[in-house]
C-alpha cells in the first residue's frame, strides 16, 4: 500500500515543477515581445499594430507576479512538507521533491 505522504509529495512537487515552468514561459515571452516592439518601431510598422504588440507584452507582464505568488505558495507548502517528514528521506519521490525545491529558489523573489 502506498504511503499517502508520497502521494502527496508527488503533487506538491508537480505543483511546483508547473509553476516554475509557467513563470520561466512569461519571463521568456514578455522578453520575446519586448523584441518583436522594438523590431515593429525600427520597421516603421502601424502604430496600431504596435499598441496591440504592447497590450500582449502588458498581459504577459501581468501574469509573472501571478505565477511568482503562485510558485511561492506551493513551494512553502512543499517545504513544510518536506520538513515534516524527513523520516521519507530515502524514498525516491522525497529525492525529487527537495531537488525540485532547489531548483525552485532560483525563481523566487529574493
Amino acid at each position: 500500500m502506498t504511503d499517502p505522504r508520497i502521494k502527496t509529495i508527488k503533487i506538491k512537487t508537480g505543483v511546483v515543477k508547473r509553476l516554475m515552468k509557467d513563470k520561466v514561459m512569461y519571463d521568456k515571452e514578455a522578453r520575446q515581445q519586448e523584441v518583436k516592439i522594438e523590431t515593429l518601431k525600427s520597421k516603421g510598422e502601424d502604430e496600431y499594430n504596435i499598441r496591440k504588440q504592447e497590450e500582449v507584452l502588458q498581459e504577459s507582464l501581468m501574469m509573472v507576479p501571478n505565477c511568482q505568488r503562485r510558485l511561492q505558495k506551493a513551494y512553502e507548502e512543499l517545504n513544510s512538507i518536506v520538513e515534516s517528514e524527513k523520516d521519507l528521506a530515502e524514498d525516491p519521490d522525497y529525492l525529487a521533491a527537495v531537488k525540485v525545491l532547489e531548483d525552485a529558489k532560483s525563481e523566487l523573489p529574493e
